[in-house]
């Protein structure tokens, strides 16, 4: 987009959605990890409106809660006249001084930004007052059809109830986008304040600004792009289950160009947002969301879920969750792994079967092969932790601090009574039940002596 150009938008989120049978605005259903509307207004920013303005109606609490920090200014439309009662309402916080204003709709969340911007170029190319945006689709019921002349020139939008049997044929349907100029015929308020509601349903239609400029000598076009996706809205869960397969599909094959193997991609779920490394390989069942960073060279899966980490190169981990994690170079992970959040592993940390970790720090090569919950602790380097290790870490009403040195031991099913020290190569035996700090290169044994009663099982029968 030039520079120069002066362009605003008006985002029409005021309906109620009811097809959707939710407690929750349509607008802040989820595509991919996001709410609808957000995609929407990332689109916007990335175009770099002057101004965006939000209209919003049924479950605007909730709606303005879920966007707190965007960019954007909002008007409410407490009565739904129609989609031209709601742009009057979102121009009225307009500045005034825009050259163009694009409409677009809250739930609407597939366009791109690439699209938007061919899209204004054609419109400022042609010299249009409004350009529509349109697409030919499969299945055009429902929508109003594109009319154009033998030579391909835009004549007029017919809707469904309207449309003679030959207009009803017509793929090119219209979306619903529209781009006006907001200094050429008509002001973009005056020809909003020259829409009547003079109709069925007695509401204010955005298409009637068409035949109003027309009328009044201005200039009007239709500008076709090729992916019908582009324009999909979802009113039902069916229509949402839908755009989360496309918009998957569309995300999963940009990191694949950028270098990540999937192995079988309609099986790997990654949200916008996530970063990952050239030469990675996802396995099925790979879920990774939120805030994730994932470095070069790693083997994520199967069956791995990832939110709001960060790991580094050469990774390995199948059959783990993991949430707010820090994780270094060259650590394997899993299976059947739960890493809570606040947990650090350092390089060439081992993470093995059935364990969990908490708020939890690994220094570089040490290991938890299996069966231990390791809470709220620091664990040195080269440490070996043996399994059904736990760090006895609550009391019931406080949490407590367990803390192992370097080069230290810990032999199975050992329980550490938090707080407590472990000193550096330490050793703790097998069985014990530790209560005291151990100091370094110490044997701790906490156990009762073993007593055999020969013959007992006979005496019992």
């Amino acid at each position: 987009m030039s520079s120069d150009r002066n362009l605003s938008s008006l985002i029409l989120a005021a309906g109620e959605g009811t097809r959707m049978k939710s407690d929750i605005p349509k607008i802040l259903h989820k595509v991919c990890g996001k709410e609808m509307i957000n995609w929407v207004i990332d689109t916007v920013e990335e175009l770099g409106v002057a101004q965006n303005i939000i209209v919003l109606g049924h479950g605007k609490e909730q709606v303005m809660e879920a966007l707190q920090g965007v960019k954007a200014d909002f008007a409410y439309q407490m009565e739904r006249k129609g989609t031209g009662h709601a742009a009057r309402i979102g121009g009225e916080k307009l500045s005034g001084g825009e050259d163009h204003i694009i409409v677009l709709y809250g739930d609407s969340p597939m366009i791109q930004k690439e699209t938007l911007e061919d899209f204004i170029s054609y419109h400022e190319k042609e010299e249009n007052d409004i350009t529509v945006l349109t697409a030919k689709v499969g299945n055009s019921k429902g929508y109003g059809r594109i009319v154009r002349s033998g030579d391909g020139e835009f004549l007029r939008i017919v809707e469904e109830n309207d449309a003679t049997p030959e207009e009803k044929k017509i793929k090119e349907i219209n979306s619903g986008i529209y781009l006006f100029r907001n200094k050429g015929k008509m002001p973009f308020m005056t020809l909003l304040g020259q829409i009547k509601n003079e109709n069925k349903k007695g509401e204010y239609y955005l298409t009637d600004a068409i035949e109003i400029i027309k009328s009044a000598g201005g200039k009007v076009g239709a500008y076709e792009i090729e992916d019908e996706t582009e324009i999909l809205a979802a009113n039902n869960r069916v229509e949402l289950s839908v755009l989360n397969r496309i918009m998957r599909k569309r995300i999963n094959e940009g990191h694949m160009l950028n270098g990540v193997t999937m192995i079988d991609p309609d099986a790997v779920y990654i949200e916008k947002g996530v970063s990952i490394g050239k030469d990675t390989i996802l396995y099925p069942g790979t879920f990774l969301e939120g805030d994730t960073v994932i470095g070069a060279g790693c083997e994520i899966g199967p069956n791995v879920k990832i939110k709001d980490s960060t790991l580094g190169e050469g990774i390995k981990i199948e059959n783990a969750g993991v949430d707010s994690v820090v994780i270094k170079d060259h650590v394997t992970i899993g299976p059947y792994v739960y890493l809570r959040p606040g947990t650090v592993l350092e390089e060439k940390v081992k993470v093995g079967r059935f364990v969990e970790l908490k708020n939890t720090k690994v220094a570089s090569g040490s290991k938890v092969p299996h069966l231990s919950y390791v809470g709220d602790a620091e664990i040195g380097k080269g440490v070996n932790i043996g399994a059904g290790v736990i760090t006895v870490n609550y009391d019931g009403k406080n949490k407590h601090k367990t803390i192992i040195g370097d080069d230290a031991f810990i032999g199975c099913n050992a329980n550490l009574i938090a707080p407590i020290k472990i000193g550096d190569g330490a050793y703790v035996a097998a069985g014990s039940t530790i209560t005291d700090d151990v100091e370094e290169k110490s044997l701790a044994i906490a156990r009762e002596r073993q007593t055999n009663k020969k013959d007992w099982i006979n005496k019992y029968k």
